[in-house]
């Protein structure tokens, strides 16, 4: 599957061959470690940040798939909160005491990206050269520094929403993908005088905030321009001075004053979602669409979901935003390179790439449009087949703090603490 992307840079991507595991392993074995201090320890640690309860799921399929073909070889899981994860895994890979392999995102827009983990010489370069053939044409860069491969992206996700058509039917709510933002801010009182919210936002976690805005801007910003983080980067333009980012959080506020999200929405945090979610108060949420997946499983077969992107304003014409920002990386201090650099390569494979992608919920990087999709994706198969998709803004931009203060910055258009130019303004101040 490709992806059109701003610069020609952002996610998307997976998948294709592991060596013989006999023959690895004895190469294992007579190997130099990262020390060339003798043959490799065949036992390397793995820390990853779950999105949500059942997230680990992906991670331990992928981990036992290995270990399957690789008898004598142990992954050691190492769950970390998913909430602050990007800190958490930043502290120890900058602190010298990185695991061995570690999920990162993508491109420098993160607090652990590859690309400034890579720079400041933290990450172990993956050389095989099928592992840079395997990376999504034309976006070889996010996962690079310097033209060296420094990380392999996992599966592709679509960052829109997470929806229970059959919960809103029943109370007279109709939004599917062709549903303009204006269509559904005028279906947002009736939604509220049933007791019920179209949108759960998690208003405190920045990240949340970050990611709705990034999603109206997939149409708005990147739809008509895709090369606009090239732009912003050249000096060409600013976030100020960019309509479609005005209209973008304008829109957001709009939303908020319509009562399309829950009730102390600025304030809540992603349990916030959780509870009302599991009440039937919210109808859908803002989310990697593997979420649905983990929702699905969790409630047995009780609740069927489906994948919608982040509506348009009328009149724009409807871009879904995907990625493939969570990547796998290994510490340029493992004592075990050989055993590193071959499981990442793993996800390089047909199985690699199918393991993980059925056990997350995800669309497998290799995806072509005949590539038969989970039927959560049912409702934008139209839009992937026709490439109609924009990757998530954030992976090109220069630095963390542009996000976050882009997150920050909804919730204080949100509380009123700051307007829509003030947010955008200290979003290009952060850019340089």
């Amino acid at each position: 599957m490709k992806e059109s992307r701003p610069n020609r840079r952002r996610h998307l991507a997976l998948l294709a061959v592991p060596a013989a595991a006999s023959l690895f392993l004895a190469g294992c074995a007579g190997g130099a470690s990262s020390a060339d201090s003798g043959p490799e320890p065949l036992s390397i640690s793995f820390a990853f940040g779950p999105a949500n309860a059942n997230d680990a799921a992906q991670w331990t399929a992928l981990a036992k798939d290995y270990e399957k073909a690789h008898p004598g070889v142990t992954v050691n899981l190492q769950q970390l909160p998913g909430e602050n994860y990007a800190s958490a895994i930043a502290t120890r890979v900058q602190g010298g005491n990185a695991p061995d392999v570690f999920e990162v995102t993508a491109g420098s827009g993160q607090a652990d990206a590859v690309q400034p983990f890579a720079k400041a010489g933290l990450l172990l370069e993956l050389a095989d050269p099928a592992v840079k053939a395997a990376l999504p044409k034309g976006q070889e860069d996010q996962w690079e520094y310097n033209g060296k491969v420094y990380s392999f992206p996992t599966a592709t996700a679509a960052n829109g929403v997470v929806y229970n058509a059959q919960l809103a039917k029943s109370v007279g709510i109709s939004i599917d993908a062709s549903t303009n933002l204006d269509q559904v801010i005028q279906q947002c009182p009736a939604a509220a005088a049933k007791g019920k919210s179209i949108f759960g936002l998690a208003g405190s976690v920045a990240p949340n905030n970050g990611y709705l805005a990034s999603g109206i801007a997939a149409s708005t910003v990147y739809g008509p321009n895709p090369n606009w983080n090239q732009e912003r980067a050249d000096g060409k333009t600013t976030f100020a001075g960019t309509q479609g980012w005005v209209q973008a959080l304008n829109y957001i506020k709009k939303m908020s004053d319509a009562g399309c999200f829950q009730a102390g929405a600025t304030g809540a945090g992603f349990d916030a979602l959780t509870n009302d979610s599991s009440q039937g108060k919210i109808l859908g949420f803002f989310a990697p669409s593997g979420a649905a997946k983990s929702i699905m499983d969790g409630a047995g077969g009780h609740v069927t979901l489906e994948v919608l992107p982040v509506p348009a304003p009328s009149g724009v014409k409807p871009y879904l935003s995907v990625s493939s920002d969570i990547s796998v990386a290994g510490s340029a201090k493992t004592k075990s390179p050989k055993l590193v650099a071959d499981f990442i390569k793993f996800l390089t494979t047909e199985q690699g790439a199918t393991t993980f992608a059925n056990a997350q919920g995800a669309i497998p990087v290799t995806a072509t449009s005949s590539t038969k999709l989970l039927p959560q994706y049912e409702p934008v198969k139209t839009m992937i087949q026709n490439q109609d998709y924009r990757g998530f803004a954030s992976a090109g931009w220069t630095n963390p703090k542009v996000y976050d203060d882009l997150g920050k910055g909804v919730q204080g258009v949100l509380t009123g603490q700051m307007t829509v130019d003030q947010v955008l303004q200290q979003m290009d101040a952060d850019w340089s």
